[in-house]
């Protein structure tokens, strides 16, 4: 199984523990960014998978890509160029205090991509599956353009394609809003995850006669609406999928997900994350999840959501944006085994 992600990778700097920007006075360096989040996961899963981004010729996109070779990704794809690697900022926030991004991604590498500059028939060699996220076409017209192209050409080849929809309403300033950009690109998806503000802030699709999230709690089944309209609305799609996140706080999270193949929708078990470690990536840890369940539990689409929200619960307690969860570890927990014993 070869897997290919798409997507800019970029320097995270966070103040140590849960100080506040103000507080600051040193950074702490982490690599990371949606579609090489899902490739660190799937790597660490044993499949075989390439990161294809652009990053610039300097020092610091050399560490970004050591980063991904160390956690046996593949990068002889990754294009070399651009003023800069994308920053983002994060306060870590805690209880009833929110975490804070700040991005400072201008003139990055992959801000200033352009089609012609992958060679997709290249890339796409051998390959079975394309992921990417909504966050590449938010960052400029340039990558949404360069996103529509490899879409396409894995379309052409039989590929399957995925995407998380990943709304980032800090990311949207070049002109464009979501709904002129990202329907051209869903139309070629065969797998769709995303959360109820992602097909509302992208398709104006909203769940029908009922307030799907109230504070900390979920309703499952209220979320079929929201599926049934993703998969009328683009054909191509075989499976919806969509997080279940209930917001205690900062430090207590409710998550669990649902799948929909059409005419079944799937539920997945609910866990309570009462002590969060980091929360960044859920997502990513999610979606790597659900592409390793999806192939490793052919025609069982249960297990394969099972898989993908439990690995993202582990995600939540290991600090940095990538899960490092191995697949004994998510199989104990979908196994109900919570209790964290010392394995000796």
């Amino acid at each position: 199984m070869k897997i290919i992600t798409f997507g800019e990778i970029m320097l995270r700097l966070a103040p140590k523990g849960f100080k506040r920007f103000s507080q600051a006075s040193e950074f702490e360096v982490i690599y990371g960014g949606g579609e090489s989040n899902v490739a660190v996961s799937l790597a660490n899963y044993g499949f075989d998978t390439e990161f294809v981004s652009r990053i610039p010729n300097n020092d610091i996109g050399e560490c970004a890509i050591a980063e991904m070779r160390k956690r046996n990704v593949g990068t002889k794809h990754i294009a070399r160029g651009g003023e800069r690697l994308g920053i983002y900022f994060l306060e870590t926030g805690a209880v009833a205090r929110g975490s804070k991004v700040v991005y400072d991604r201008a003139h990055s590498g992959m801000a200033s991509i352009e089609k012609g500059m992958i060679d997709w028939k290249e890339v796409f060699k051998g390959a079975d599956w394309f992921h990417w996220t909504g966050i590449t076409p938010a960052i400029s017209q340039g990558a949404a353009d360069v996103c529509l192209e490899a879409i396409q050409a894995a379309n052409k080849l039989g590929i399957t394609v995925s995407t998380d929809l990943n709304y980032r309403k800090k990311l949207w300033k070049y002109g464009k809003t979501p709904d002129q950009v990202m329907p051209q690109l869903v139309e070629g998806c065969d797998i769709i995850l995303g959360n109820e503000e992602d097909a509302e802030k992208h398709f104006n699709i909203h769940p029908k006669n009922i307030d799907v999230t109230k504070g900390d709690e979920m309703h499952a089944e209220s979320y079929r609406s929201v599926c049934e309209q993703l998969m009328q609305k683009f054909k191509k799609a075989k499976k919806v999928i969509i997080t279940l996140r209930g917001s205690i706080s900062a430090s207590h999270n409710s998550w669990s997900g649902v799948l929909y193949d059409g005419k079944t929708l799937f539920t997945a078990p609910t866990y309570q994350i009462t002590h969060i470690v980091d929360r960044v990536g859920g997502g990513d840890s999610f979606m790597g999840g659900l592409i390793y369940g999806l192939n490793a539990y052919k025609d069982n689409d249960q297990k394969a959501l099972d898989f993908a929200v439990a690995a993202s619960c582990l995600k939540h307690t290991i600090y940095g944006d990538a899960n490092l969860a191995s697949i004994e570890e998510v199989k104990k927990l979908m196994a109900g085994d919570a209790s964290g014993r010392v394995s000796r």
